[in-house]
């Protein structure tokens, strides 16, 4: 990567890990600060949902915002906006009150993440965003970490000073983007694809993204939730939700890679499969606090990684010309999960004590485990495009970022082995070389076949 290109794509990632360090560990703040004082476990997944509706509002219209009044200022707006909303919180107690503020702040939080997102899509071209997208996800996640190791730190230093701190943290997060050259990437307006036309061209794909927006925002709202009632302090809960964040860093990577030479709807039933046994565990086994640490680690690494699994799997089924939408609207099905989470598993939790939480992890999963074998049975996967992409997009601008040369080109070379014209009519596709397959005949030509017919002649 070139210096230049480093230094356009400094800034934003900057600004995204010193901002990311408090909104770490915000959600969990707020869970253990309603449960200390009384509410239940259905209030708390209320207030939590706030977020993400304000997330979802925002990725579908933060981006008209953002191309009339430029990056930079953008930035400087939403990063107050979350400071505001976060200080405002440390001032007064009120779950309702609470509710409207993480509204605004979830609205806020992807305004900020779009930006750095599309400066970052605009800093290079296709051939430079797998780096671009290796540096964001360090950023990303090693905020994540260090922000929920600073919750005990900070909470020991008096009610209001983890609001104070991430408030400090978000408006010192405008620094490095107001000291960059004036200079504002160009951005289209999003127009992802509807949800009907995704789930005719990628029923796994959109169950699969929904899936994983119900179980991460779960992890990050209710997790904290049951570590506090299992009688741990708010430093151990901290650390314990920084080890689920490590866990999705260091897993996520391998089981791409793994989904890379597989059947990629195998290893969604074997991701699936594997929360079902996590979940059991964390029912049915004695846990001692490295138990309980092994145990989040790895359910990190498998629910976290089930979004970007089942968007390559969708991105082997797309015409090239349709990926960025697919992915942009894959993000929204991700987003819409991420909203009903809270207020579906909060009342289990509700019914059933703490344990509920994993009581509704292993039915989600195990469901998953039945819609994802039917699928494959239904019809097989082809074979993996384009190597896999361990991602965490948060707007329509990260979802392009995930684009890369290399899976636009296994695209276009899966065009010409499959008739796609029919899965988005208007994206216009390459003539297939060889045709869809006869009506009675399940099995699709793809690279594997070509490639050993090519070596028996």
């Amino acid at each position: 990567m070139s210096r230049q290109l480093l230094a356009m794509a400094l800034a934003p990632l900057l600004g995204l890990f010193i901002l990311g360090i408090g909104n770490g560990f915000l959600a969990t703040l707020i869970t253990i600060r309603l449960d200390a004082a009384g509410e239940s476990a259905t209030l708390i997944g209320i207030v939590s949902s706030a977020y993400f509706i304000g997330l979802a509002l925002g990725a579908m219209v933060n981006d008209r915002l953002l191309l009339r009044i430029g990056h930079i200022r953008a930035y400087g707006s939403f990063a107050s906006l979350v400071a505001v909303t976060v200080l405002l919180q440390g001032l007064f107690f009120d779950p309702w009150a609470w509710f409207v503020l993480r509204l605004i702040g979830g609205w806020a939080t992807v305004g900020v993440y779009l930006v750095i997102e599309s400066w970052l899509l605009t800093s290079g071209d296709q051939k430079v965003r797998g780096r671009l997208l290796a540096l964001y996800m360090i950023s990303l996640y090693a905020a994540g970490v260090l922000g929920q190791l600073l919750l005990g730190v900070t909470d020991a230093m008096g009610m209001t000073a983890p609001f104070m701190v991430i408030g400090l943290l978000a408006s010192l997060s405008v620094l490095p983007m107001a000291m960059i050259p004036r200079v504002s990437p160009l951005i289209e307006h999003a127009e992802p694809l509807p949800p009907l036309r995704l789930i005719t061209m990628t029923p796994t794909g959109v169950m699969g993204s929904l899936g994983s927006g119900m179980v991460v925002a779960a992890a990050y709202t209710l997790l904290p939730l049951y570590l506090q009632r299992i009688g741990m302090t708010v430093s151990q809960v901290g650390q314990m939700m920084a080890v689920v964040i490590m866990g999705a860093m260091l897993l996520q990577y391998p089981i791409g890679r793994w989904s890379d030479r597989h059947d990629r709807q195998m290893v969604l039933i074997a991701i699936s499969a594997f929360c079902v046994l996590i979940s059991a565990a964390m029912l049915w086994l004695p846990l001692s606090t490295p138990m309980l640490a092994v145990l989040l680690f790895l359910l990190g690494g498998g629910v976290f990684a089930l979004y970007p699994v089942a968007v390559s799997h969708a991105a082997d089924r797309a015409p090239a010309g349709a990926l960025v939408r697919m992915s942009q609207g894959l993000l929204l099905i991700n987003s819409i999960g991420a909203t009903i989470s809270p207020l579906m598993i909060s009342p289990v939790m509700t019914a059933l004590g703490d344990a509920g939480l994993f009581w509704a992890f292993g039915a989600l999963s195990l469901f998953f485990v039945v819609f994802f074998s039917w699928r494959r049975r239904v019809r097989p996967a082809p074979v993996p495009v384009a190597p896999f992409t361990a991602t965490t997009p948060m707007s329509s601008a990260g979802a392009e970022l995930v684009v890369t040369e290399e899976l636009m080109q296994g695209a276009l070379e899966h065009e010409h082995l499959e008739d796609l014209s029919d899965l988005v009519p208007d994206v216009d596709v390459a003539a297939p070389i060889v045709g869809p397959p006869p009506e009675d005949e399940s099995h699709i030509v793809y690279y594997d076949d070509i490639e050993q017919a090519g070596e028996r002649h």
